[in-house]
């Protein structure tokens, strides 16, 4: 009975993780498919595979668009963290005054629908000369992602205990010592599973990209909406397109799995 029961929860498992990753699977065959084989009703399995799909996009200019999307992810990322991981420790282990009126004013600022801030976000941008630049969008990216950074971090620092950092310093370690070399090895998985949702909010954005820029600094999202056009959708090529844009999130997530379920199961289990 505990076998087939057993039998019966890896089966279900393996059902629902193949009905989530669906979805992926059927843009990456459609992206090998032609136009006419994209839009037929009902669907086809039996196909002859073309990579044309991907030559098109290649002869427009993806490679462009998707290093403006790593640039401004990892840059941004990047930045994101060096500010918010320090000011979520000192919010965490020190005194700060009206503390928790500053993490709630942090995370009111993600309250906000984009909407409601696009237009003083274009005029401040096109004063500053920022629009349709690589600059402006790593800027608004660490900008969006730092209250995230700071109340992920904050949780997870939450589960370190003080008294290691008081021992460290009675061993003659200084602030940033215990930072360095005892805090943030003991909360690396909460750092690197905060460190990709970071990365793939950043990378996922399309409303900030698709409205500050233009040609020169446009998003792998922005290029992707380009097979939108008045004759319809090019559902072959837009498939190969997102397939490339997915596949760098797929793989990152894939190395960094174990990492990732330790860091959001951190603090989960009380012993």
């Amino acid at each position: 009975m505990k076998k087939l029961t057993s039998g019966g929860l890896t089966f279900l498992t393996y059902l629902l993780a193949f009905l989530f990753f669906f979805p992926i699977l059927w843009v990456l065959i459609t992206g090998f498919k032609s136009e006419g084989e994209a839009v037929i009703i009902p669907p086809t399995i039996a196909f002859k595979p073309t990579l044309e799909n991907y030559q098109m996009i290649l002869d427009l200019g993806v490679v462009g668009y998707f290093l403006n999307s790593v640039t401004a992810t990892l840059v941004s990322t990047l930045i994101a963290l060096l500010i918010g991981v320090p000011a979520a420790y000192a919010l965490t282990m020190y005194r700060v005054k009206k503390r928790d009126d500053i993490l709630f004013w942090i995370i009111s600022t993600r309250f906000l629908p984009i909407a409601g801030v696009i237009i003083p976000l274009y005029l401040i941008f096109k004063n500053m000369n920022l629009l349709d630049s690589l600059t402006g969008l790593i800027i608004l990216y660490a900008g969006m992602n730092i209250p995230l950074i700071i109340w992920m971090m904050r949780s997870f620092f939450n589960d370190v205990s003080y008294e290691i950092i008081e021992a460290a310093q009675i061993d003659g370690a200084t602030g940033i010592q215990s930072f360095f070399q005892i805090v943030l090895p003991l909360v690396r998985p909460g750092l690197v599973s905060t460190a990709l949702l970071s990365m793939v909010f950043a990378w996922n954005e399309f409303f900030f990209a698709v409205t500050l820029s233009y040609h020169k600094a446009a998003t792998l999202p922005v290029y992707m909406a380009s097979f939108m056009t008045q004759e319809g959708l090019f559902w072959a090529s837009m498939s190969a397109a997102a397939t490339i844009a997915i596949l760098p999130v797929l793989i990152l997530g894939w190395l960094t799995q174990n990492q990732l379920v330790r860091g959001l199961t951190m603090g989960a289990v009380k012993g």
